[in-house]
């Protein structure tokens, strides 16, 4: 058991400056890749506000297939370049929607989602997968999230055996 000790009025540099020493020791002695990703989406769905849906989209054969997760069931195939998941993944560069309806090809898994994060999950120079986080809330994300995510991405890649 890990005890997320983030204080409520913290700002979002605060939030991840605490989650960082978190995630760390979840990953810490555990190489697999399924039971990092399930315990990072645990993770942040539990301790970022105005989430609903965390999880790992991971690559397989030219495809995004669904990972671990957190929040309601999920698209399970995404093509790269397709969507928010596949735009990141094509470009190897975290995206960041406010507003996922005006997002073009947007691939509507929880009609209740408003704005996106998807940050690439790369490995030796290769595309791993992706971790994408929705919300709510229009305008959720800025670049705040993008470093804290990106920061927590190359944490989980070094503690993990990654699927090359």
């Amino acid at each position: 058991m890990f005890a997320l000790d983030i204080p409520q009025a913290a700002t979002k540099p605060e939030t991840y400056a605490a989650l960082y020493p978190i995630a760390a020791s979840m990953l810490e002695g555990e190489r697999d890749f399924i039971a990092n990703a399930a315990n990072i989406s645990s993770l942040l769905f539990h301790t970022l506000p105005d989430l609903n849906w965390c999880g790992f989209y991971i690559l397989r054969d030219a495809e995004l297939v669904l990972g671990p997760f957190q929040g309601r069931p999920a698209c399970i195939r995404i093509a790269i370049g397709r969507g928010v998941c596949g735009t990141a993944a094509e470009r190897r560069e975290t995206v960041v929607v406010p507003n996922v309806q005006t997002f073009p090809g947007h691939i509507a898994c929880d009609s209740a989602s408003r704005s996106e994060i998807v940050v690439p999950v790369v490995a030796s120079g290769r595309l791993v997968g992706v971790l994408d986080l929705d919300s709510p809330a229009p305008g959720r994300f800025d670049d705040d999230d993008r470093i804290g995510l990106e920061h927590i991405v190359r944490t989980f890649v070094e503690a993990t055996d990654v699927p090359l």
